[in-house]
């Protein structure tokens, strides 16, 4: 994965378990961070998108694999690359990373939302423009 972004993480006490070990679920969190980082970067605020489209994201699917625990006070980053894009959805090929070992990796597809009805909706236009300016 060639990351298109990524933003340094500090791993705090609150990350882990009694063993010293981010919990699972923090590196979704983690991943979250990440991905609304990255719209921000592209010029693009969720809660703008919300009043102005009348849409938000919401997570369709998320496959992780986990190779090595991140610990306390560990300095990670994670990374966020954009996989396929359709209409009413992104992927986002995500990684944590320690330095250069990877902790965790996965794929997570949002879906765009009305944010009133929750029903599916295309992405702004000028969101999807942005996609196609930097996509492969």
């Amino acid at each position: 994965m060639q990351p298109v972004f990524s933003i340094a993480v500090r791993v705090y006490y609150e990350d882990t378990d009694a063993a010293g070990v981010v919990y699972y679920a923090n590196y979704l969190k983690f991943m979250e961070r990440a991905r609304t980082e990255w719209l921000r970067a592209a010029g693009f605020e969720l809660d703008a998108l919300a009043q102005r489209d009348g849409v938000m994201f919401v997570v369709r699917s998320a496959n992780l694999d986990f190779m090595k625990p991140a610990r306390f006070n560990d300095a990670i980053h994670v990374d966020a690359a954009i996989g396929e894009h359709r209409g009413a959805s992104i992927t986002f090929a995500q990684r944590v990373r320690r330095a250069d070992t990877v902790l965790c990796e996965g794929d997570i597809r949002i879906a765009c939302v009305d944010s009133t009805t929750h029903a599916p909706r295309a992405l702004p236009a000028a969101l999807a423009a942005r996609l196609k300016e930097i996509s492969p």
